[in-house]
């Protein structure tokens, strides 16, 4: 299973990203590294409810979604120009979305 695996990479990339953050950067590329990390985290933990509801669809929205909100900050914080920031509500939108359709599915739940 595919999205399985994601969502475990996921929540391991999260966790280096968070450590990083806190031990190995500073000023506003610590902070990045920290959100990107919470949000990554909480979005695995996430789809794998969503998963195990089978809820595939809102399960890859928070695993897509994730990767590109943490993923832009996790540049910023590598030295990536600033203006990656401006993708980064594009994740936001996609769990967001995940949320709201996972909503939809556990209606009749």
């Amino acid at each position: 299973m595919i999205l399985g695996i994601l969502v475990a990479l996921a929540g391991a990339i999260a966790v280096a990203a968070g450590a990083f953050g806190a031990h190995g950067a500073s000023g506003p590329a610590a902070e990045w590294l920290k959100i990107g990390a919470h949000y990554q985290l909480i979005h695995a933990v996430a789809a794998l409810v969503a998963i195990r509801f089978d809820a595939r669809g809102p399960g890859w929205l928070f695993v897509v979604g994730g990767a590109i909100f943490a993923a832009t900050l996790y540049l910023m914080a590598l030295g990536a120009p600033r203006w990656f920031g401006a993708i980064t509500p594009i994740g936001g939108a996609l769990l967001i979305a995940g949320w709201l359709w996972l909503a939809w599915t556990m209606r009749g739940a």
